[in-house]
C-alpha cells in the first residue's frame, strides 16, 4: 500500500516508529495529485515547495528528538476561501484572482503548530456559493466515483480530493450543507461543528451568523483527530466559545448502545429518493439491532426551513461582499469613467451569475418594504426551528437523516435551475440555522455504484457523541 493511501492514524503511527519520514509521505502525496489533479480537478493551487519545506521541518524536529504535533507530516488540503500566509486565496472567483493574504487563518495557523503538511488550496464553488462546484471561476471538480458527475459544494475540491486520496486530510466551510452534502456525494466523512467551536478568523464571509470551518477525512478516526486540531477560543474571533473541547480523537468509544436516536419524518419526505431512504433506514436498523433505541419524531418546521436559510445567508452575503468594490483590493474593472462606474463594471464583471442572484435576492429582502415581510420574518422563523430541535433534544440523544435527497447528479443538469439545485439543501440547512453539530458519513451505494450518506445531528457541542455512534457505525458495517 503506497503511503497516500493510508489514513492520518496509520501515518502518524509510521512516522513516530520510524517506518516512513514525512518527506517521503509528501512526496508520495504530491506525486498522488499529479496523476490524478487533470482528471479531478480538487486543487486550484499545489503548494508543492511549501509541502515539502514543512515536512523536512517535521523530519528535523523528529530527528532532534522534539515532541511532534498531532498532525505531524500528515498532507492536509484547504479549501479556498480561507487564508494562507503568501498563498493565493481566490474564493473560487474572479474577483479575488490576484489575492494573497498577508496572514493565515487561525485554523491554518492550528494545523502548522501541530506540523501538518498543507497541500495546496481547494476548489469550490464561487465565495462558497452552490451546492455542486459547478461555480467556480476556475474548473469544475469532477467526483472520483463517476467524473461525469458532481462532488457536491460548496467544499466540492475538498471532499473529491480526500476521496480520491489527493489528501489525506481536508478542510471545508459549510454554510448549509457545504461540508456535509460533498463528503456524502463523494463517500467521505464530514463534519460540521457547533457555531462558536471553530474560530472563523481568515475564512472569507459568506453568512457570517452561518458559516463554519470543519474537517473532512476518509474515516471518522482521522476526522475527529482533525477537529481535535481546530477548535478552540479565539479572541480574534467574537462568535467562538470559550469551553473545553477536549482530545475528541482520544476520547473516540464506538457505542451505541442505549441510544435514543429520533428519526425526523420530515426528512423522508416525497423529495427524498427511495434509494436514500432504503439506505438510512437499513442504517438505522443496524444501530438499533446494537442497542440504540428507534423514535420517529417531527420538526414541524423543516418545510420553511429552506425558504428561511436562503433569505438569511443571501441578506448577510448581500452585507459581507459589498467591501469587494474595486478599491481596496482584488480585482478592478479596467473599463470606467467615474466611481459609480468603477463599483458597476468591478462586480458585474468580478462576480460570477450565481454570486450576483445570491447577491440581488439579499439586496431585495433587506430593503425598505421588504425587511418586514420577509427577513424579520425569517429570522422570527430560525428561532421557531431553533426551539423545535432544544425540544426534540429533551427526549433523543442524537437524530439520524438523509444527508442528501439523492446520490450525486450530472454535471450540468441542474445549473439551468437554480430553484432545482437550491431543493439539493433541504437535508442540511437546518442545522446551520439551529447552530448545531452534524456529521455526513457513508452508509452504502446505490444501484449506479455511487455514495450514500446519512447525517447524524446532535445537540450543541456533542460532537464526541457524533464521532462515537458514527464510529460505531463504521465498525458495525
Amino acid at each position: 500500500m503506497e503511503l497516500y493511501e493510508r489514513t492520518a492514524s496509520e501515518l502518524s503511527r509510521m512516522l513516530r516508529n520510524g517506518e516512513c519520514s514525512a518527506l517521503e509521505i509528501a512526496r508520495s502525496q504530491l506525486e498522488q495529485i499529479c496523476r490524478k489533479e487533470e482528471q479531478i480537478g480538487a486543487y486550484i493551487t499545489v503548494t508543492e515547495e511549501l509541502a515539502l519545506r514543512q515536512a523536512e521541518a517535521v523530519d528535523a524536529k523528529r530527528a532532534k528528538g522534539e515532541p511532534l504535533g498531532l498532525l505531524a507530516g500528515i498532507p492536509v488540503g484547504v479549501k479556498d476561501n480561507i487564508c494562507t500566509k503568501d498563498v493565493l486565496t481566490t474564493c473560487a472567483s474572479k474577483m479575488l484572482s490576484n489575492f494573497v493574504p498577508p496572514y493565515n487563518a487561525t485554523v491554518v495557523d492550528k494545523l502548522l503548530a501541530e506540523d501538518a503538511v498543507i497541500t495546496g488550496k481547494l476548489n469550490m464553488d464561487e465565495f462558497a456559493m452552490g451546492s455542486s462546484c459547478e461555480n467556480s471561476y476556475y474548473k469544475k471538480t469532477r467526483n472520483p466515483h463517476d467524473p461525469e458527475r458532481v462532488p457536491g459544494g460548496s467544499s466540492g475540491g475538498s471532499a473529491a480530493a480526500v476521496a480520491a486520496m489527493e489528501a489525506v486530510l481536508a478542510l471545508g466551510s459549510d454554510t448549509g450543507g457545504s461540508i456535509r452534502l460533498p463528503a456524502s456525494y463523494c463517500g467521505v466523512v464530514g463534519l460540521k461543528p457547533t457555531y462558536g467551536s471553530v474560530s472563523r478568523y481568515g475564512l472569507v464571509a459568506f453568512a457570517s451568523s452561518l458559516d463554519q470551518i470543519g474537517p473532512f477525512g476518509r474515516t471518522v478516526e482521522d476526522t475527529a483527530l482533525l477537529h481535535s486540531v481546530l477548535c478552540g477560543r479565539d479572541r480574534m474571533d467574537a462568535t467562538s466559545v470559550e469551553r473545553s473541547y477536549g482530545n475528541f480523537h482520544e476520547a473516540l468509544q464506538p457505542e451505541a448502545k442505549g441510544l435514543r436516536i429520533g428519526i425526523p419524518k420530515e426528512y423522508f419526505g416525497p423529495g427524498i429518493s427511495p434509494e436514500v431512504k432504503e439506505a438510512v433506514h437499513a442504517a438505522a436498523k443496524v444501530l438499533e439491532e446494537n442497542g440504540s433505541i428507534l423514535k420517529e419524531v417531527s420538526l414541524p418546521s423543516t418545510d420553511h426551513a429552506l425558504s428561511v436559510y436562503y433569505i438569511i445567508s443571501s441578506a448577510e452575503a448581500s452585507s459581507n461582499l459589498a467591501r469587494f468594490d474595486g478599491v481596496k483590493y482584488g480585482y478592478r474593472t479596467e473599463n470606467y469613467t467615474t466611481l459609480t462606474e468603477l463599483y458597476e463594471n468591478t462586480r458585474s464583471e468580478g462576480f460570477g451569475d450565481e454570486v450576483k442572484r445570491r447577491i440581488l435576492l439579499g439586496t431585495f429582502v433587506l430593503s425598505s418594504g421588504y425587511y418586514d415581510a420577509y427577513y424579520k420574518r425569517a429570522k422570527l422563523m430560525q428561532k421557531q426551528i431553533q426551539q423545535e430541535f432544544e425540544d426534540i433534544f429533551q427526549e433523543c440523544d442524537l437524530l439520524l437523516t438523509p444527508t442528501g435527497t439523492d446520490t450525486a447528479f450530472r454535471i450540468g443538469e441542474k445549473l439551468d435551475d437554480p430553484l432545482k439545485m437550491y431543493q439539493n439543501d433541504i437535508c442540511t440547512v437546518t442545522v446551520n440555522i439551529a447552530g448545531l453539530p452534524a456529521l455526513s458519513l457513508p452508509c452504502g451505494t446505490s444501484r449506479e455504484g455511487m455514495p450514500i450518506g446519512m447525517q447524524l445531528i446532535g445537540p450543541k457541542f456533542e460532537e464526541q457523541r457524533l464521532f462515537n455512534t458514527a464510529r460505531a457505525y463504521e465498525t458495525l458495517t
